[in-house]
């Protein structure tokens, strides 16, 4: 990756100026070599009609994490990141608190990426699973 980790949570602060994430208040806040952690809080503005984290809430977290992975490890200034599949398995429900996205690599092609992303509560309970794939498109110069 070549950044700190630091760096690479600043860059994806500012990111999310002005985009869904900050209107869901997701945060990066994690980086490895081959790993990217966001956060979202679960309150009444991510629930569904019953009181639990929308479905489609924690989708959006993990295709912002997984995308956001793949800018940032294929090093993409000269490319559009784009999510071209989704696939999610809710495993348990949550009504308050955070939820963790955590996006690692499976494979790391020059085209297409595919992402494993576990999303957890803060006690590192299983949420659901997202596979996301996601494609690098060459800026036009």
């Amino acid at each position: 990756m070549g950044l700190s980790e630091q760096e690479v949570l600043a860059q994806c602060a500012k990111m999310c100026k002005n985009t869904l994430m900050e209107t869901l208040e997701i945060e990066f806040c994690q980086a490895g070599d081959d790993y990217l952690v966001a956060k979202m809080p679960v309150n009444s503005r991510v629930h569904q009609p019953d009181g639990v984290l929308h479905g489609g809430a924690m989708v959006a977290l993990a295709e912002s994490v997984g995308s956001a992975a793949s800018f940032l490890f294929l090093n993409a200034q000269d490319f559009y990141i784009r999510g071209i599949e989704i696939s999610a398995n809710h495993v348990k429900s949550i009504r308050e608190g955070y939820v963790y996205a955590k996006a690692e690599i499976v494979h790391k092609g020059r085209t297409t990426q595919l992402w494993d992303i576990k999303i957890r509560d803060e006690e590192e309970n299983l949420i659901s699973i997202v596979k996301l794939t996601t494609i690098a498109l060459p800026k036009k110069k």
